[in-house]
């Protein structure tokens, strides 16, 4: 799960393992593709900043090599630290595109201007994105799903006013 570290930090990996005897490190991509991760030329591993960072995929994970890191006790240090970017790495998207990362909080209202909630994450189905949205004064912490289609139910995205418009019908709701 991509996480917003600070207002300039982005998640994009955690550190699994070490790999081999020179300090190599196995790294889970929260990125999608997994493979993202490694076009990435300067990572925050915690709190410290590795610039010129070497990564591929290999299998299911992704290998790194971190300068200053040059042995497996080296490496044993690191494993569990999360990997961030800072966000001016991330790729220009085109209009009415958005990172995940970018949608997580924003209100979703209806098209009859009713609050439904906050995003509270996004996943992948195969056919199309998801947002899980945690319902407005929902002390359960019940959420609903509403299908990411821009044009369909996503009318509009407006990252000003830290909002998202649906089209959706919550039939959770009672009509006004």
């Amino acid at each position: 799960m991509l996480n917003i570290v600070s207002d300039d930090l982005l998640t994009v990996g955690k550190i699994t393992g070490h790999f081999g005897v020179q300090g190599g490190l196995k790294v889970f991509s929260y990125t999608q593709p997994m493979d993202n991760i490694t076009r990435y030329q300067q990572w925050y591993v915690g709190d410290r900043l590795y610039k010129g960072i070497k990564a591929r995929k290999h299998g299911k994970t992704i290998i790194a090599e971190l300068p200053d890191i040059n042995s497996r006790e080296e490496a044993q240090v690191l494993v569990g630290q999360t990997v961030s970017v800072h966000v001016s790495q991330l790729s220009a998207l085109p209009d009415d595109d958005y990172y995940w990362h970018q949608l997580v909080g924003l209100t979703v209202i209806d098209q009859d201007d009713r609050v439904l909630g906050c995003v509270e994450s996004l996943f992948e189905t195969g056919a199309n994105d998801v947002m899980v949205v945690k319902r407005q004064n929902s002390g359960d912490g019940a959420t609903m799903l509403i299908p990411y289609l821009y044009g369909q139910t996503i009318e509009r995205v407006d990252l000003a006013a830290s909002e998202i418009r649906v089209n959706w019908t919550d039939l959770d709701q009672p009509e006004v």
